[in-house]
C-alpha cells in the first residue's frame, strides 16, 4: 500500500518552507519515523519522518522547492517494495524447484548412506534457532526479531536463555540510540562543513581568475530572506535611536575569577558574563517597565514577565532563542540554558517555540571582537542591549588615572514608546549594577 508523506503543520506565523536535503534516495528502504527530508523555515529546520516502513517509491519535490502545509513530498510503498512478478514466472520458478527436488530425490536414492548424513547435517543447520534456545528465549526472539546467531548463549552447552536474549535486545537498542545520536550530531557538523566547502569554492572560483571581473549570483536562503525582511521592517516602522555608555568590568571579572572553579564544579557549567547582564537587565526592566513593553496598533502592552532573548550565531544565520521567566532563574540556570541553546543552534535543533515571544533582547558582538555597534530592535520589542569587547583603557577613579577593563554598551530603543530620559537611565542602571554586582543580590 502506498503512503503519502506530507508537509506537517507549520508553526504559527510560518506559511511556507523550503525543501532542504533529502536524507533518502528513491528506492531506498526506510523505517517508520526515519527522517526523509529537511524543511527549512524562517528560523528552524524541520525533519519530516516516514509514517510507515517500506521503500521510498517516489520523490515529488526537489531541494530548493517551496512547499506549504499539506503538500505531498514523497510516496512510500509499505513492505519491501519488490514487485510480486507474473504468475507465469512464479509458475516457472515453482516448476524448476520441483524438478530440482525430484533430481535430488533420485540422487538420494542412489546413495542412501550419503543422503542420510546430508539430511542430518541440513536438519541440524535449519533447526539451529530452536535447538539451542529455550522455549521462552525462542518466543522472546520471535517477538523482537532477533536471530539466534546474534545471541551469545550462556546456558549449558551454549544453550540460549531468556536473559541472553534480553541482553541482546538491550544492546541492539543501545546501538540504535548511539547511531541516532551520532547522525543527529553529524547533521550539525555537515551543515558547517557544507558552508565551509561552499565558501572555499567561492574563494577558489575567484582565485582561478584573478585578472577577470568575475561575479557570482546565488539565491538567498529562506532564513537570510527573513532576516533581511525583519531588519528592513524594524528600520522602516520604528523610530529607532541608540544611546551609549561604558561599564567598568573590574568588579565582575574579579568576582568571576574568584568563584568560577567552584561554580563550575557545583553546577557543571562555566560562569560567564552573560548571566550577570541578564540579571542586571531584568532588574533594570523592573524599574523601567516601559522598556519591557511593546506597541500593538494603538495600544501599549505592558508585560508582567521577563522573557529575555539572547542572540546566538549559527551556520544558518542569527537566531534569538528566549530565556523564559529569566527573573526566576538562577545564574547557573541562565548559563546552562544559554549553553544548551547555543549548542542546539549550531546543530539546527532550536524549535520555533523557543524563539517565539521575548520582551527584551541582549546581543553580544564582543565575542567577535566588536568595539561598538548600533544593534537593531527585534520587533515588536521596544529595545535591545548590545554588549561589546572588553578592553583595558585609562580611566579616572578618585582623581587618579588607572587602567581598567572597560566594555562599551549600546541600547537601541523605539523612540515612539520610550523617551530618551528613560532609555538613558535604564542603561545607566545596568552600568551601576555591573560595576557593583552586590547590588544585584540585594536588589538595590
Amino acid at each position: 500500500m502506498a503512503t503519502e508523506v506530507k508537509v506537517p503543520e507549520l508553526p504559527e506565523s510560518v506559511s511556507e518552507a523550503t525543501v532542504g536535503e533529502w536524507q533518502k534516495n528513491k528506492g531506498d528502504k526506510v523505517g517508520r519515523d526515519e527522517n526523509l527530508v529537511d524543511l527549512e523555515t524562517d528560523k528552524v529546520v524541520l525533519e519530516v519522518p516516514s509514517t510507515s516502513a517500506g521503500v521510498l517509491a517516489e520523490i515529488k519535490v526537489s531541494a530548493g522547492d517551496t512547499v506549504k502545509a499539506g503538500d505531498v513530498l514523497a510516496i512510500v510503498e509499505e513492505g519491501d517494495g519488490a514487485d510480486a512478478g507474473d504468475d507465469d514466472e512464479d509458475g516457472d520458478a515453482d516448476g524448476d524447484k520441483k524438478a530440482s527436488d525430484s533430481a535430488d530425490e533420485k540422487d538420494a536414492s542412489g546413495d542412501e548412506d550419503q543422503s542420510s548424513d546430508d539430511d542430518q547435517s541440513e536438519k541440524s543447520d535449519d533447526g539451529d534457532d530452536e535447538a539451542v534456545a529455550s522455549p521462552a528465549a525462542k518466543k522472546l526472539m520471535d517477538e523482537n526479531d532477533v536471530a539466534a546467531r546474534n545471541v551469545e548463549g550462556t546456558g549449558k552447552d551454549g544453550r540460549i536463555t531468556k536473559a541472553d536474549v534480553q541482553k541482546a535486545i538491550d544492546n541492539k537498542s543501545s546501538s540504535k540510540a548511539d547511531k541516532s545520536e551520532e547522525k543527529s550530531s553529524s547533521r550539525g557538523d555537515s551543515e558547517r562543513e557544507e558552508q565551509a566547502v561552499s565558501e572555499q569554492a567561492d574563494r577558489q572560483a575567484l582565485a582561478d581568475a584573478p585578472n577577470e571581473r568575475t561575479e557570482q549570483r546565488v539565491p538567498m536562503t529562506r532564513i537570510r530572506q527573513r532576516i533581511a525582511e525583519r531588519l528592513l521592517d524594524a528600520s522602516q516602522n520604528t523610530a529607532m535611536l541608540t544611546t551609549f555608555n561604558e561599564v567598568d568590568m573590574k568588579a565582575v571579572m574579579e568576582l568571576r575569577n574568584q568563584y568560577k572553579d567552584k561554580f563550575e564544579k557545583d553546577h557543571e557549567v562555566r560562569l560567564g558574563f552573560m548571566s550577570f547582564f541578564v540579571k542586571a537587565a531584568v532588574e533594570a526592566l523592573k524599574r523601567f517597565p516601559i522598556v519591557n513593553a511593546s506597541i500593538d496598533e494603538g495600544d501599549i502592552v505592558y508585560h508582567g514577565f521577563y522573557d529575555i532573548g539572547v542572540a546566538v550565531s549559527s551556520p544558518r544565520g542569527l537566531l534569538v532563542p528566549v530565556l523564559r521567566d529569566a527573573d526566576q532563574q538562577s545564574y547557573a540556570q541562565i548559563e546552562s540554558t544559554i549553553r544548551d541553546l547555543g549548542k542546539r543552534a549550531q546543530e539546527g535543533k532550536v524549535t520555533m517555540d523557543e524563539m517565539s515571544g521575548g520582551t527584551f533582547t541582549i546581543t553580544n558582538g564582543g565575542v567577535f571582537g566588536s568595539l561598538l555597534s548600533t544593534p537593531i530592535i527585534n520587533p515588536p520589542q521596544a529595545a535591545i542591549l548590545g554588549m561589546h569587547a572588553t578592553n583595558e583603557k585609562p580611566v579616572v577613579v578618585d582623581g587618579e588615572i588607572v587602567i581598567r577593563p572597560v566594555m562599551q554598551l549600546a541600547l537601541s530603543y523605539d523612540h515612539r514608546l520610550i523617551d530618551g530620559r528613560d532609555a538613558v537611565l535604564f542603561l545607566r542602571t545596568i552600568k551601576e549594577l555591573i560595576e557593583d554586582p552586590a547590588r544585584l543580590l540585594l536588589q538595590v
